[in-house]
């Protein structure tokens, strides 16, 4: 009996986190980023809130796997009786994850899956990274204001890619311009190559990519510079997963000019940015270059402080929900809001070249549109 009570007074002294994202497999870097970003986070305001210390527990999906990250789910709500749920890189993870959260009535943090649907599989979720939408119809629109009138789109086959196909399409066609072909290869280990030719026979002005941050991207722009596709004059534009800050140095000068639509860079110039670039390096030696994850992680951790705050560490699912509802955050990335209707994230959406900057590769922003919801919603 004295160890069970002391087990519940435990509880009543930690508010738990638990964090579900692969920290192995081909997307073991996303569950890493959304951590580092965690851990920055409490590295600058220390690892208690409301009189409570703060408990991380890490469950590993291994990967775009559905049925772990349900099971991972199920244990941190009833074995390790968490307060919230967070993490979530893959949209198969959080779609699998949601219907756990509303039953459970646990506040969900999506900290990257990015389809735009999520949200409203659950009343308990919000998302603090985008969505593909949000990011792929401003690339759509900078293109047809710079010239390009003739497109082909080439995505991963799963609900991100078609979410930025569909959006970048509607944006595109609707301004004039003419998508020429869409390809859509598969989500693990596409070969690049016969897509590449595809895209160099077809002809077009520009080629609009959506692949998952990490390997991917690489993989890409390695088969982009051995076809020939620069040369052929037929420019890369992207979602800024393509150029993920973290992979970016790797990516070698194949990439220079490549012109993306994102959230957030690196090079972003603002003091919060300063702050967490520092902190995000003290937490994490030798984690490398922050991404969009890592500030997603950040920013979600900052949302759990903030709501564990006004609740003086009393956590209810649904008064954190409606905390939640329209707070306002000054990020890395410059402001955002959670959208009191969908529970998305509201943001600014910057246009931005790769470019070298003291011979090193960054995603340089030279445009920006404000308050950008998702446009679908």
């Amino acid at each position: 009996m004295l160890g069970s009570a002391a087990l519940a007074a435990h509880a009543q002294e930690t508010i738990k986190v638990g964090v579900v994202a692969a920290f192995s497999g081909p997307f073991a870097d996303y569950g890493k980023q959304m951590e580092g970003g965690i851990k920055a986070y409490m590295k600058e305001h220390g690892d208690k809130v409301a009189g409570k210390k703060v408990e991380l527990i890490l469950k590993d999906t291994t990967g775009a796997a559905p049925e772990i990250a349900k099971r991972a789910a199920q244990e941190l709500v009833v074995r390790d009786k968490v307060d919230f749920l967070a993490g979530f890189g893959l949209t198969p993870e959080a779609l699998a994850v949601a219907p756990i959260a509303e039953q459970a009535r646990k506040p969900m943090i999506v900290m990257n899956a990015a389809t735009s649907v999520i949200t409203a599989k659950s009343n308990y979720i919000t998302r603090v990274s985008m969505t593909l939408a949000q990011v792929s119809a401003p690339m759509a629109s900078w293109a047809l204001k710079n010239g390009i009138k003739r497109v082909v789109t080439l995505v991963s086959d799963f609900g991100p890619g078609i979410d930025a196909e569909t959006m970048f399409k509607t944006t595109f066609i609707g301004g004039g311009g003419q998508v020429m072909e869409t390809i859509r290869v598969p989500l693990k280990s596409p070969e690049f190559s016969p897509f590449i030719q595809r895209i160099k026979d077809a002809r077009p002005e520009a080629v609009f990519v959506f692949v998952p941050a990490g390997e991917q991207g690489i993989a890409f722009m390695k088969s982009y510079r051995e076809r020939g596709l620069a040369q052929a004059g037929i420019k890369v534009i992207a979602t800024g997963d393509l150029t993920d800050d973290y992979v970016l140095p790797a990516m070698g000068d194949a990439t220079l000019g490549a012109i993306t639509s994102y959230h957030y860079s690196t090079a972003h110039n603002s003091p919060e940015n300063k702050a967490f670039l520092k902190s995000f390096a003290a937490a994490n030696p030798n984690g490398g270059r922050p991404n969009a994850m890592a500030v997603a992680g950040y920013d979600g951790m900052h949302l759990i402080y903030e709501v564990s705050k006004k609740l003086n560490g009393k956590i209810d699912g649904d008064k954190a929900m409606a905390l939640v509802k329209g707070m306002k955050i000054n990020s890395p990335r410059g402001p955002i809001a959670i959208d009191p209707q969908t529970r998305d994230v509201i943001q600014t959406v910057y246009i931005r070249k790769v470019e070298k900057v003291d011979n090193q590769l960054y995603n340089v922003e030279f445009d920006k549109i404000e308050n950008v919801k998702d446009p679908g919603k």
